[in-house]
């Protein structure tokens, strides 16, 4: 919930706190002192658009804070600190989220969450689960077809939820299938002249059936055998120095008889100094080193391979291979890479009749399993949105429209067989279907019995309209929805015991929600827990206005003022208290 909310430089506030309790608060004051601004305040914390213009003149900017306070028992708000903790944010250390939204006079926005620097966006998706902002706006939104669908799924509950997602994920899979059949036939001679040069490139390639590895290792040889007379001279030469002739004298001695000098000299006295003992191992050691070399070069030698023939043939294999680097690759590692990725994309290259009737059985496979899960989600729409209207209906008879009806109508439309938009057969009838199903939801009134059901924004008046949507969230409010909801003068149009009927059921909303309402109506205000007042100031040139919050002695006045305008009038008095006993006994009867 909503703890407490600072806006700076915003409008007519020069600077205003509100602190925020649990139950039904409202905010009244008079017309011009900035009630509306408290709304817009909270629009701007929670991402709303950022308007330059409402920035308060010789400000700079606007400055909104506020300060969150989670219920860890409840899912949704689990998620959201998951998503804050996601940003790199995280509360404070008495478990409440300081958030934050700046606007400059030259209209750059910032958005920070529990003092990090964050994307306005995520602003967003806090308020999707933490508030419902409810206002003449949001009516005029309400009023379109996609939002009353989705309200109404809303309102359905997780089996509608689920079903659309499964509708969403079907009708993806199967409109990817759509679309790769329908490239293919468009598109089947370029894919067939890729396809045969794939072909003809993996056809070489296998003519020639290179290694791994084998341009290295073809080089290496190829190299040995260029050189080879160099390399035998070389490794006898060494062998000779190292091995010579035993039977030669100690000046033509060879390396190993030198060595066998240095052993017998050093061995004779090792006995008697540890340095010459030391000598002595190391010698050995060099002995058996030379003896080693020797034998691996004496064995170079007899093995090495001075083949003209082979040579030849190597030269024949690296030109081949050289064939297929210059077309495919730099290396033979990465022509048989190629191969591999031609394979693969010859594949889905395929145009054959097989291929494309293989498609075809799948897009219809796709396209069956879609109208199922599309019908089952039509069902249940229908059924909830019976629930609903029937709900609502209830609603207004409280609101002073005991004759008036809701409905919920959900429909299909049609579509020709040549049509080009997205279809499926439910029940015999092709109708267009999206990621949503194929419903249409509308919400109708019928203001009187015998009237026609109409759109709402032709069946309803401004008074008759404010009180449909009351009662809508009435309803919306008892299937769940974010712990905090801001209504901002929804009760326009309405008076008398219509007036009374919203209060009652606002105060109703914030038995189980934190309910902020802005209105004008004294019948509304009388219903609260908790009063706010705007307090506008004026030193004759610049407008400040700031909140006051009304101890429970002073909340007559002013509901005298929004009565006839008389705060001073004991007659208004009288009344306003009168109206807060009735609004007191309503709540104490209802609870």
């Amino acid at each position: 919930m909503l703890e407490e909310i600072r806006i700076t430089g915003l409008g007519v506030i020069e600077d205003a706190t509100l602190e925020l309790v649990d139950g039904f608060t409202v905010v009244t004051g008079e017309t011009g002192a900035g009630k509306t601004m408290v709304v817009a305040g909270l629009g701007l914390l929670f991402g709303g658009r950022a308007d330059a213009g409402r920035v308060r003149r010789g400000t700079g900017r606007a400055l909104v804070e506020g300060r969150l306070r989670f219920e860890s028992d409840d899912p949704a708000q689990k998620l959201v600190l998951d998503r804050v903790a996601e940003a790199g944010a995280a509360p404070d250390d008495d478990g409440t989220l300081l958030l934050a939204r700046s606007v400059a006079a030259e209209g750059r926005s910032r958005a920070h969450v529990g003092g990090r620097t964050v994307p306005v966006g995520l602003l967003g998706e806090l308020a999707e689960q933490m508030l419902a902002v409810h206002g003449q706006s949001d009516q005029l939104r309400l009023l379109s077809a996609a939002e009353q669908r989705g309200a109404l799924d809303r309102y359905a509950g997780e089996e509608v939820t689920a079903l659309r997602a499964r509708t969403a994920e079907q009708y993806q899979a199967w409109r990817a299938v759509v679309a790769e059949l329908e490239d293919r036939v468009k598109r089947a001679r370029e894919r067939t002249q890729e396809a045969d040069a794939l072909r003809f490139g993996l056809t070489e390639i296998e003519a020639v059936n290179p290694l791994p590895g084998e341009d290295e290792e073809l080089k290496a040889e190829s190299q040995r055998l260029e050189h080879a007379e160099e390399l035998r001279i070389a490794a006898y030469t060494a062998h000779q120095a190292l091995a010579g002739d035993p039977t030669a004298d100690l000046e033509s001695a060879d390396v190993s008889a030198l060595l066998g000098v240095v052993r017998r000299s050093l061995s004779g006295v090792a006995g008697h100094d540890a340095v010459l003992a030391e000598a002595a191992r190391r010698a050995d050691e060099l002995a058996a080193l030379c003896g080693e070399l020797g034998t691996e070069l004496a064995s170079y030698t007899e093995n090495l391979d001075a083949d003209p023939a082979r040579l030849a043939a190597v030269h024949e294999r690296r030109a081949q291979l050289a064939g297929l680097t210059r077309k495919y690759a730099d290396t033979i590692d990465g022509v048989l890479a190629w191969a591999q990725e031609a394979a693969a994309k010859l594949d889905d290259l395929d145009t054959s009749e097989e291929a494309l009737d293989a498609l075809r059985v799948r897009r219809d496979e796709l396209a069956l399993e879609l109208a199922g899960t599309a019908a089952a989600l039509s069902g249940a729409r229908s059924a909830a949105a019976s629930r609903f209207g029937e709900q609502v209906t209830a609603e207004l008879t409280g609101l002073a429209m005991p004759h008036a009806r809701v409905v919920a109508a959900v429909s299909q439309r049609e579509v020709a067989p040549d049509a080009s938009a997205p279809a499926v057969v439910i029940d015999g009838r092709r109708l267009a279907v999206t990621t949503e199903g194929v419903d249409e939801v509308e919400l109708r009134l019928a203001s009187h019995p015998g009237a026609p059901e109409l759109a709402l924004h032709r069946g309803a008046s401004g008074g008759e309209l404010s009180r449909v949507m009351l009662a809508i969230e009435v309803v919306f409010a008892g299937a769940g929805g974010p712990p905090t909801m801001v209504f901002d003068e929804v009760d326009a149009g309405v008076g008398g015991r219509a007036a009374v009927e919203i209060g009652k059921r606002l105060a109703r909303l914030a038995r189980t929600h934190q309910v902020l309402v802005v209105t004008h109506l004294p019948q509304v205000a009388a219903f609260a827990d908790h009063h706010v007042v705007v307090v506008k100031d004026s030193d004759g040139s610049v407008t400040t206005s700031g909140l006051r919050s009304l101890p429970e002695g002073e909340r007559p006045r002013e509901l005298a003022r929004m009565l006839a305008g008389l705060d001073d009038s004991d007659l208004g008095i009288a009344h306003a208290e009168e109206l807060l006993a009735v609004a007191r006994a309503e709540k104490e009867t209802a609870a």
